[in-house]
């Protein structure tokens, strides 16, 4: 890409600090709208440096238990993707800063249509897209026209991504590389610091973008050992988690729900803070 977009000025400014970028996952609508965009305006103060918008999927095939229980928690409430970018523009009116990335498959963008919801996401202030299943190979499909518009298409690598397609997978990829640190769904288990500092080194080899690392990172002390050489680290499954465990008895948003997320968020930062 030749313009400089929130996702390049928010890793730039990162490195001039000295620290990685706390990333958070949210599944948009998850437990209700109400209380998502309750969530979603306070992550930023929190310290939340990217948000990840996970866009509702009956079918999400990568997550884990958590994150499709998210998805339908929110599909239940009656989540749409019209209501996720409107959700973003209402963000984008009090915060003009943080970068905001949707994740999620591409069967909801393709019915939306694909051409209308990439118009539509810029004009909401959307910064970037993972879409998990959509492969370089059909980069004419979504990630070209995305980049056109100035969205960076965000790519995923994996422990089994070798020489031979890592520069595949880097192609057109812009805003930053995720690094998933384990083979399997989202949650399903720890990963492993030293295999993962290696993996990232090795990617680090094939790209000036920063690389951040996701799937299966729950407590600061983890957050803060997987960041050692890496430009950022993401947290999704936790998070949904901490939702999930706030929720009454009926599935119902309780007033600990805000808290529990925000309050997970802060003790990440914290830990991701320079010495």
């Amino acid at each position: 890409m030749t313009t400089t977009t929130r996702i390049d000025r928010r890793f730039a400014a990162l490195k001039a600090e000295g620290r990685p970028a706390l990333v958070c996952f949210v599944t948009a609508g998850d437990p209700d709208a109400k209380t998502f965009a309750e969530i979603l305006a306070a992550l930023p103060g929190a310290g939340a440096d990217v948000i990840e918008v996970g866009m509702p999927f009956s079918d999400p095939m990568a997550d884990g238990p958590a994150i499709q229980a998210a998805s339908l928690r929110a599909l239940q409430s009656g989540q749409t993707m019209v209501k996720t970018l409107k959700m973003v523009a209402d963000f984008r009116k009090t915060d003009p800063d943080t970068p905001i990335v949707l994740m999620g498959y591409y069967n909801p963008v393709y019915v939306y249509p694909a051409e209308k919801f990439l118009d539509d996401a810029v004009a909401a202030g959307v910064d970037g897209l993972i879409i998990v299943d959509v492969p370089p190979e059909a980069d004419d499909e979504l990630c070209l026209p995305a980049v056109k518009r100035g969205l960076n298409f965000i790519r995923l690598t994996t422990p089994t991504t070798d020489a031979k397609r890592l520069p595949k997978v880097l192609t057109n990829t812009s805003g930053f590389v995720y690094y998933v640190s384990i083979t399997g769904i989202t949650g399903a288990a720890a990963p492993v610091v030293n295999d993962v500092h290696s993996q990232v080194a090795r990617i680090k080899g094939a790209t000036d973008l920063p690389v951040v690392v996701g799937f299966g990172v729950r407590t600061g002390e983890q957050a803060a050992a997987l960041a050692k050489g890496a430009d950022g680290v993401v947290v999704g499954s936790a998070l949904v988690n901490a939702v999930k465990d706030s929720l009454g008895p009926k599935g119902e948003a309780t007033s600990d729900t805000v808290p529990a997320v925000l309050g997970l968020v802060k003790s990440l930062s914290q830990a991701l803070q320079p010495a």
